[in-house]
């Protein structure tokens, strides 16, 4: 039994119980943030010093990846939630860097269309795999169990907040 679930079926009060209720999840929002940070930089440095590769233009590969018929700019940006100002610039990198091409949209000259070339493929699934593994070292220490448990709270809150209920 992990930590985790020993600490669930032991522990009948929670540490800070003397605590407000807000105040303690006040403090679970900035452990998730510091957690969520934590994975991020280790794949961020990653990325950058195994690929040459910002996390930026790995998450644009990765979205190119799923549309293999390509999308446009503003496509990318709102699947990014970033603005297209930012989806120029990483494109413009991996443009250099051959591992996509931009082409006039069939239905809309106005509109730029970004593939993936095949350099982007395969170095895509070269990092995507390495990301992997990655991630699931930083998490080895969670079993099937606990994951599924933290994906079904995680997906709860998220849905509640784009719902615009309170959790």
């Amino acid at each position: 039994m992990t930590a985790l679930a020993k600490s669930a079926l032991t522990k009948s009060r929670p540490r800070n119980a003397t605590q407000p209720l807000n105040k303690q999840r006040l403090r679970l929002w900035i452990r998730i943030l510091r957690a969520a940070r934590a994975i991020e930089a280790v794949v961020r440095d990653r990325l950058r010093t195994e690929f040459d590769v910002t996390l930026p233009q790995f998450d644009v590969m990765a979205a190119l990846e799923r549309k293999t018929d390509g999308m446009t700019m503003t496509e990318l940006s709102r699947f990014l939630m970033v603005s297209n100002g930012n989806v120029t610039g990483i494109i413009d990198r991996l443009v250099v860097d051959k591992m996509v091409a931009r082409e006039p949209a069939a239905d809309d000259r106005r509109a730029i269309v970004v593939r993936l070339t095949p350099k982007g493929s395969r170095a895509f699934a070269a990092m995507a795999n390495e990301h992997k593994g990655w991630v699931d070292s930083l998490l080895s220490n969670y079993n099937a169990a606990e994951i599924e448990l933290l994906i079904r709270h995680l997906d709860g809150l998220s849905g509640r907040i784009r719902n615009g209920e309170r959790a």
